[in-house]
């Protein structure tokens, strides 16, 4: 019997109601459904300073970084929710993959990861998404191919948080089919 992979999920916003956050929840439970194990993170569990060399140098590596390091380390995948601050990555998800990559050894390395985003405005995030797919294959993960993103994203969930649209929740599922997938060859 084939283990299922072990995706940690994240946004990128440390926004309770962020539309990030709500798209996030719609695709956790699709990888779910999919036959993926997920660990959803709030990186408001997680605080860090901004990333200083000299502060590392005076006081070493923040305890929460070296939590965030053995999560990622301890799982095959990253599913990752990225805003879109001023047509950039936001400050949070930039200083968390920053902390992280001063590891020994790169957490990053050999990870599948996808990403998502989701915007009030008619581009969702989408020059954010493409950012942090590169990012993350700088750092040597396997990104999923394709971009899912949610344009007005402010009027697609329903009052239980579902996506009201079919097609938006059909491109879900194909990338969440890809990363299960592609995350289940790391598992043995």
């Amino acid at each position: 019997m084939a283990t299922s992979p072990r995706i940690l999920a994240f946004s990128g916003s440390a926004r309770k109601e962020s539309l990030n956050r709500k798209f996030l929840a719609v695709t956790v439970q699709a990888v779910r459904e999919a036959g993926g194990e997920v660990t959803l993170l709030d990186l408001n569990d997680y605080v860090l300073p901004l990333y200083h060399g000299d502060l590392e140098e005076a006081e070493g590596m923040p305890a929460n970084a070296t939590k965030l390091i053995e999560l990622i380390t301890s799982h095959q995948a990253l599913l990752i929710a990225s805003p879109e601050y001023n047509s950039m990555i936001t400050p949070l998800l930039k200083n968390t993959i920053d902390w992280c990559t001063r590891a020994d050894d790169n957490p990053f390395e050999g990870k599948v990861a996808a990403v998502i985003s989701a915007s009030p405005g008619a581009l969702g995030a989408v020059r954010s998404l493409v950012m942090v797919q590169n990012l993350l294959l700088k750092l040597g993960c396997h990104v999923v191919p394709g971009q899912v993103f949610l344009p007005h994203a402010n009027q697609a969930f329903d009052e239980a948080g579902a996506l009201k649209e079919p097609r938006s929740l059909k491109g879900v599922k194909t990338m969440v089919a890809a990363l299960v997938a592609e995350a289940g060859r790391f598992t043995g």
